[in-house]
């Protein structure tokens, strides 16, 4: 995958994809991938975004984001940036909401292209913290952890 920025975070590396007019996708990458410094300046004010948010959770994105998705995924995208920080909605919750299912909903937050700046993170099941990127394992639930505690300091 062709990267426009590799950007070194607490839990690993983020693989930044954009043109020089907007944000196309952010990608989790292993923690041993090299970080690679931004080749255009959107992709330097992704990563300065980035590390204002991580630095303090209050920070505001504002990039040009180009969301190549069904209607559906896009009404959820969209409903996942209205979820204040520091809070979460279920998948239930946010399914009654847009007149959707919990599984719809599910599935829209797993193919979100440009997370954390679309913040998938705080969408969780009913009884427990749900998937993350379409998976349940440890690393990945380890990033949505890291991310919401980071979002209620």
């Amino acid at each position: 995958m062709d990267y426009q920025a590799i950007l070194a975070v607490p839990f690993g590396r983020l693989g930044i994809r954009c043109t020089d007019e907007v944000l196309l996708g952010i990608e989790f990458l292993p923690a041993n991938t090299r970080a690679q410094a931004p080749r255009s300046a959107l992709a330097n004010e992704v990563c300065a975004q980035l590390e204002a948010y991580l630095a303090d959770a209050d920070s505001r994105f504002d990039l040009p984001l180009q969301l190549n998705g069904t209607k559906h995924q896009r009404k959820v995208w969209q409903a996942m940036q209205a979820i204040p920080r520091g809070q979460t909605q279920t998948y239930g919750e946010l399914a009654v909401r847009l007149g959707s299912s919990a599984r719809a909903i599910g599935q829209a937050c797993g193919k979100n292209p440009i997370p954390i700046v679309i913040p998938c993170h705080r969408v969780v099941g009913r009884a427990g913290l749900g998937g993350f990127m379409h998976r349940a394992d440890n690393a990945a639930l380890d990033i949505k952890r890291w991310l919401l505690a980071h979002e209620r300091r």
